[in-house]
């Protein structure tokens, strides 16, 4: 985990504007994986976009709704990926303002088809298995306005749906990045099997340090600064992570939870299921390297060596 930003404590529906162009509402939706909650950007005035509705809640319904100027309308609604904190409120908003919903695709799509088995360890985050956009962004997929430009990064590896958006105004370039889960404002991401593949997370990470954005505006935590500085950051976490597994399994082969256990010293027992999805993730990257190899039964259960 990365050092909690303990400052960053926006009220739940207020409207707090960022920058020209960009406005956050926070939902009411604090917990151990979402931080304060899940931060809903409105891009634009007049007929404007929301990125990350976040979850069904009809409180932020409402708030979202208020946060409108008289006469503005939402035209576009987009989702990062369809965990339900950032999804949930997708189609009662598409109701309300008649806007179509825009993301990668459904909750299947880019999901890695040999990781389907892994569902049944626990400890992963809710996935919103019945979400269908109206419209689907492919990679590179480009969204123009009057006012500003919204570009469509597959990032995959948070979720294989996951999406980041670059958005700039219509004469300038790299002013800013939504990164959804992918890189967030207090906290290393969670890489979940099967949603989650740790080797895709490495790859998408690559490709945000070679943008030319330094603002990342993520769907938890604070605004981050130094966008290119917080990758390096998580990049090197996820290799330190890889490399005290690789010290563990050359002492004894182990379980996954095992393995998180032993890890995750400090960490409540609560979230020890999901410290174990974390561990796993790695498990099967250094599979995918030929470096491990799990024995004994379904990879969520069995003993781990070094091959």
């Amino acid at each position: 985990m990365m050092d909690e930003p303990a400052a960053f404590d926006p009220m739940p529906g207020r409207v707090d504007r960022l920058a020209p162009g960009v406005r956050r509402v926070l939902a009411p939706n604090p917990s151990p994986m979402t931080f304060r909650g899940t931060n809903s950007y409105i891009l634009g005035e007049g007929e404007v976009a929301v990125v990350d509705p976040g979850p069904a809640l009809r409180p932020h319904l409402d708030a979202l709704l208020a946060a409108l100027a008289p006469g503005e309308r939402v035209t576009r609604i987009l989702v990062t990926h369809s965990h339900l904190d950032h999804s949930g409120l997708a189609r009662p908003l598409a109701e309300a303002t008649g806007a179509p919903v825009f993301a990668f695709g459904d909750s299947g799509a880019g999901r890695r088809a040999d990781l389907a088995g892994l569902a049944g360890l626990g400890g992963g985050e809710g996935v919103d298995a019945a979400f269908r956009p109206d419209e689907r962004l492919a990679d590179g997929a480009v969204l123009v306005t009057p006012d500003w430009r919204l570009t469509a990064l597959h990032t995959p590896g948070h979720m294989g749906n996951h999406l980041c958006l670059a958005w700039s105004g219509l004469d300038a370039e790299g002013a800013a990045l939504f990164t959804g889960d992918h890189v967030m404002g207090w906290a290393s991401s969670m890489v979940s099997p099967p949603d989650g593949d740790l080797g895709a997370f490495m790859s998408s990470l690559e490709r945000l340090a070679g943008r030319p954005e330094r603002c990342f505006l993520p769907a938890h935590g604070a605004p981050v600064a130094d966008g290119p500085g917080r990758v390096a950051t998580l990049a090197a976490h996820r290799r330190a992570r890889g490399a005290r597994l690789l010290e563990l399994l050359s002492e004894a082969p182990a379980t996954p939870a095992a393995l998180a256990r032993a890890i995750y010293t400090d960490t409540s027992p609560a979230l020890l299921p999901a410290a174990t999805r974390n561990v796993l993730a790695h498990l099967i990257e250094l599979r995918d390297k030929s470096l491990a190899v799990a024995e004994g039964g379904a990879v969520t259960e069995a003993v781990w060596r070094l091959v």
